[in-house]
Formats: C-alpha cells, sequence, structure tokens
C-alpha cells in the first residue's frame, strides 16, 4: 500500500513554516520507529520543528503518535490491601544536581503512593535519573512488566526504563541529545508527557525548571511549557500539577552522577542541603494531593527513617548492592582538581550551565548515543551563593577517571562563578503552581 506522505516533503513543510497534518505526523512517527525515515531525515525535521515551532494542535498529535508507537502500561487493576493503587509520578524538564526523584520516590513511597518511574538517561548537559541510579552496583532498570506490576503492589515503586514505552520517543530523544535539538519546547513537552501518559499513571506532578540551567532561557518560555505540559496531561486525563522551580544555581552542592546519590542518601538520612529537602517535600506535598493521599507528614518520612528504609527495598528488589549504598563506598572519580578562591569575600553567584557543562566534560554525560557514562565523574561544591569565602580555600572539587579532561572541564567552569563582597538576593526555589484546573 502506498502512502501519500514522504520525509522530504513533510521536512519542507516544516522547514518552510507549514503546520503538520495529523497524519502526516501519524506517518513521520510511524515510520522514522521502523527505520523507513532515515537519522538525517529526522535529524532534519527535528531542526525545522525547533527553528519553526509547533502549534498546540501539532504538539497534542506528535504527542499521541509516540505513546501510539509502543504500548501504554495499565496498572488500575492492582490492588494493596484490597484498594486501587495511588499512582503518581514525578517528572523534571532537567537540571543541574537535580537528584530529586532519588529522594523523593521513597518518601512517597513511605506516604502509600505508588510510583511507576519511567525514567531517562542523560540529554544534553544534565545526567539523568537513570545514570545515577545505575551508579549504585547492581542497580538495572530494565525491568520486565510482571516485575514492574509487582513492585508496585509490594513496595510501592518501579523505577525503570522507558524500553517499550514510546519507542519513537527513545529514538528521537537520543538524536536530539547531539544534534543541537534538546531546547525545543515542542519537542520537551511531547518528549516528557509521551513517557508519562504510556507508563500508566494516574497523575503527575511537573517540575520546570527556570533558569540558566534549564533547557528553556526565560521564564515566559517555562510557563509556556508548564503550560503545555498541564494541557497535554489534562487531555490525556491525568491529574496534572506543575511546580515552575529555580534553576539558576546547581541544586545542592553535589554534580554527576554516584557524587548527587551520596548526596540524596543524606537527604533521606534527615539531613543533606536546604535547598534539596525544600524541592523534595514540595513536590511530595504536590504528589500525595495529586493521588488524593492525605493524613500524612512528608518530613516525618525522612526523620523516621522510613523513606530511607523505602530507598533500600527498591534498590534491593532492583538489583543494587545495599552494601554499596553509603556515601563512602559509591564509585567516586579517583582523580581530583580543586579550584580555590583567589581572594575572601562571599560567593555571590554560580551559574548552573557552566557547572552542568564542566561536569559533562568531566564525563558524567554523552556526546554521542549510548555513550557509557562515568559513575564516578562528577562535582562538589564547597560554597554556596551567600556564603562567606576565605582566601585560598577550596571552592569546587572536580571528579573524574579520566585527568585529561580536567582541563575542558575546568575551561567551562572558568568565569562561571564569582567571589565578591555582597550576597546575592535570595531568590524563590518554588516561582509558581500551575494546576490548569486540574
Amino acid at each position: 500500500m502506498s502512502h501519500p506522505f514522504d520525509a522530504p516533503t513533510i521536512i519542507r513543510t516544516k522547514r518552510d513554516g507549514g503546520a503538520l497534518s495529523d497524519a502526516a505526523i501519524d506517518w513521520v512517527i510511524d515510520a522514522y520507529t521502523h527505520g523507513r525515515v532515515a537519522d538525517a531525515q529526522m535529524s532534519a525535521l527535528l531542526m525545522a520543528i525547533f527553528i519553526r515551532g509547533m502549534t498546540r494542535s501539532e504538539i497534542t498529535r506528535w504527542t499521541a503518535a509516540m505513546v501510539a508507537s509502543g504500548e501504554r502500561m495499565d496498572f488500575t487493576d492492582l490492588r494493596r490491601d484490597g484498594k486501587p493503587l495511588a499512582l503518581v509520578d514525578k517528572h523534571s524538564t532537567g537540571g543541574v544536581g537535580d537528584k530529586i526523584t532519588i529522594p523523593l520516590v521513597p518518601v512517597v513511597m513511605a506516604c502509600g503512593g505508588a510510583v511507576p518511574q519511567a525514567a531517562g538517561r542523560g540529554l544534553g548537559h544534565t545526567g539523568g535519573t537513570l545514570d545515577k541510579l545505575e551508579s549504585i552496583p547492581g542497580f538495572t532498570p530494565e525491568l520486565p512488566k510482571a516485575q514492574i506490576r509487582q513492585q508496585l503492589c509490594d513496595i510501592g515503586a518501579a523505577i525503570f526504563a522507558a524500553g517499550e514505552l514510546a519507542p519513537a520517543d527513545r529514538k528521537i530523544y537520543a538524536l536530539r541529545d547531539v544534534t543541537g535539538t534538546t531546547e525545543s519546547l515542542p519537542l520537551i513537552a511531547s518528549s516528557v508527557m509521551s513517557k508519562k501518559i504510556a507508563e500508566g499513571t494516574a497523575s503527575l506532578v511537573l517540575d520546570c525548571k527556570v533558569g540558566s540551567g534549564a533547557f528553556l532561557d526565560t521564564e515566559e518560555e517555562c510557563r509556556e511549557l508548564a503550560h503545555t505540559l498541564a494541557d497535554l496531561g489534562t487531555e490525556a486525563g491525568l491529574v496534572t500539577r506543575v511546580l515552575l522551580t529555580d534553576m539558576s544555581t546547581p541544586l545542592g552542592r553535589t554534580v554527576g552522577n554516584a557524587i548527587e546519590v551520596a548526596e540524596s542518601l543524606e537527604v533521606l538520612a534527615g539531613g543533606g542541603p536546604s535547598d534539596v529537602v525544600e524541592l523534595t517535600l514540595a513536590l511530595a506535598a504536590e504528589m500525595l494531593d495529586a493521588a488524593g493521599i492525605d493524613g500524612v507528614d512528608p518530613a516525618q518520612t525522612m526523620r523516621d527513617g522510613t523513606a530511607m528504609d523505602r530507598f533500600r527495598k527498591l534498590v534491593a528488589a532492583q538489583g543494587g548492592d545495599l552494601g554499596a549504598l553509603s556515601p563512602d563506598t559509591l564509585p567516586i572519580g579517583a582523580y581530583t582538581e580543586t579550584v580555590t578562591a583567589p581572594r575572601g569575600g562571599t560567593m555571590e553567584n554560580i551559574d548552573a550551565m557552566a557547572v552542568g557543562l564542566a561536569v559533562w566534560r568531566l564525563g558524567a554525560g554523552r556526546s554521542v548515543p549510548g555513550e557509557r557514562v562515568q559513575s564516578g565523574a562528577g562535582l562538589r561544591i564547597h560554597r554556596r551563593p551567600g556564603e562567606p569565602v576565605a582566601p585560598g580555600e577550596p571552592l569546587f572539587t572536580l571528579y573524574t577517571e579520566t585527568p585529561e579532561r580536567f582541563e575542558a572541564a575546568m575551561a567551562e567552569l572558568d568565569g562561571g562563578w564569582r567571589v565578591g563582597d555582597h550576597a546575592p538576593p535570595v531568590r524563590p526555589l518554588i516561582i509558581d503552581r500551575i494546576t490548569n484546573g486540574g
């Protein structure tokens, strides 16, 4: 059977600023998924979308076509203690030092939620949740469906690679990562929501990042993305909430893979950086509200150890070595370089993008699809904005397994921070909350 579509015509339509028909979108997504459209052609189309944008109806159809490229999971039949599971998930649009999923999922588990978390690997300058968790020896996100269902019933979560969910997105996501098209609002929105709609959650909380370390540059663009995400979720029947949060400065004091897991363990043990704790608890409150769970205090689960207990159960269920679950035994890079203060004063600012790119240069991210990331690559921030600095004291420690990477990493970091005489104005971590009536 012949089709009235071909890739060059679709590319030209978008290149010239036209809108793609529903049928054209359905065809190109299906053809690319099954290898009838080449990577070079999809790369050209993604760049045309990046430059020309998409209408809201195009984004809706593109998302639906990506969901339809694979299976849609359904957990509505699952029960715990005779009651349907309170299915809820969270997704962040990506930030520097954004390890929030790691402490957040166990907190929500401990409060009675069930979290089917289809997670991703690194995109652009940020490490993905799976890259971080895979730095725990033995941990695997490659879970069969039966195991995902069992874990949701038994312990309340599974963090898994999207696998057969939205396979079109998996291919396009890898292509965006290496073709300079990660920062496109339509492509971000459809990528996030295709996986989340397909994974079978009933409610969803989105953490939309604003600032230099976010994928979109301006608050106006981030607000547009937040509303687009909320609309796509609501149209798909999910209870959807969105928080706009600050990503001008890295979250916490660590950026990388294993080093972020170590910091997450501190948070689960009732300590850790205040901003990581604040955002974890804010998102937990939204997730519990969206799932209809009330009368529980997420902060209590960190104080009494139940969240840490759930995290250990999750790691053990997915093959992770519980003996490696301490800040001292996780694999941190063998080679280090330290940046020291040229003068005394106050740390005025740390640019999230500069730090993200430095850590990417150290080996924590990818420059080609499928590249292996270094579990031990990362960076520790010793002085955060507003903290006092003494001359010559360490400001940053960089870690890698390949010391020849330090020069490029230092060049990215150079100019991305400043010690001055005045503390910077305090910025709210949570900027806004968007529900679109959901």
